[in-house]
């Protein structure tokens, strides 16, 4: 990873953030990106497929990949490297420390793709309120945040928590392939995958190849018949933040390589 020159690496346990990871705050465009395209994160990039997977489909934009785990971030950083994309970036943090390593309204938009749920801790959740209020410090405001997720519970406590706080959802369905799906937003043709056409830099057709984009994981959830939930929403500058306290009924499954428990118990 350390050879990589599209790897920065600035864990919790440093005493001291690297001098060369701190300069870019504020200065990711014009110092590695070289250039004035809007800023994407992926948090919990994994093995950084999304990351490459964008930044192949979209080179107006300038994609980073976070993740605290380096053996599964080498992959994306080794495939984006082969690949020859000169707009893909991997920062190996935690990332409750997002605010040290991007400036105010820095960053234009987020996608979190198929997290841990954090069943237990809601601080824990990359779509709480403990979350949003970092987000906000290095987002611009108006800009877009996607979910996808295999979780019925982390997509019903992410609904709730945007309605309690007044965003704007653009997007939200609990079967993005499926269109019969009671959710489904869109009320397109039963055979046409559940694609929302949300505004986005670049365009609707951008955001549907985005939505489109399939992670390892992700086809594990598909092979087992799970349905994929998706909600993309307008980010605020907020104070006054509620924490959703409702009961959410557990999932009955664990993640992949784990002991399954059939979906169809939810």
């Amino acid at each position: 990873m350390e050879t990589f020159p599209n790897v920065f690496q600035c864990t919790a346990g440093q005493m001291e953030l690297d001098e060369t990871v701190a300069a870019l705050a504020g200065h990711w465009r014009e110092a590695y990106f070289h250039n004035s395209n809007p800023i994407v994160l992926e948090l919990g990039c994994g093995r950084g497929e999304y990351t490459v997977g964008l930044a192949a489909r979209c080179p107006e934009k300038n994609f980073i990949g976070i993740d605290i785990k380096g053996a599964r971030m080498w992959a994306g950083a080794k495939e984006a490297i082969a690949q020859g994309l000169q707009n893909v970036a991997f920062l190996r943090t935690n990332i409750e420390m997002l605010t040290r390593f991007f400036a105010p309204d820095e960053v234009d938009e987020i996608w979190i793709t198929f997290c841990d749920p954090q069943m237990k801790k809601a601080t824990k959740r990359l779509t709480s309120t403990f979350f949003m209020q970092r987000y906000q410090e290095v987002m611009r405001e108006g800009g877009l945040i996607h979910l996808k997720t295999d979780s019925p519970f982390l997509y019903t406590y992410t609904r709730e928590m945007l309605r309690l706080n007044a965003y704007t959802v653009l997007a939200d369905t609990d079967d993005l392939y499926n269109t019969n799906s009671p959710d489904n937003c869109l009320g397109a043709q039963a055979s046409t995958p559940a694609f929302m056409e949300v505004p986005s830099p670049g365009g609707t057709m951008e955001l549907a190849e985005a939505q489109m984009l399939q992670t390892h994981y992700e086809k594990q959830w598909l092979d087992r018949g799970m349905t994929i939930k998706y909600l993309a929403w307008k980010l605020l500058h907020k104070t006054d933040f509620q924490e959703p306290e409702i009961e959410i009924e557990k999932d009955t499954y664990r993640s992949y390589g784990r002991n399954y428990v059939s979906p169809t118990n939810h």
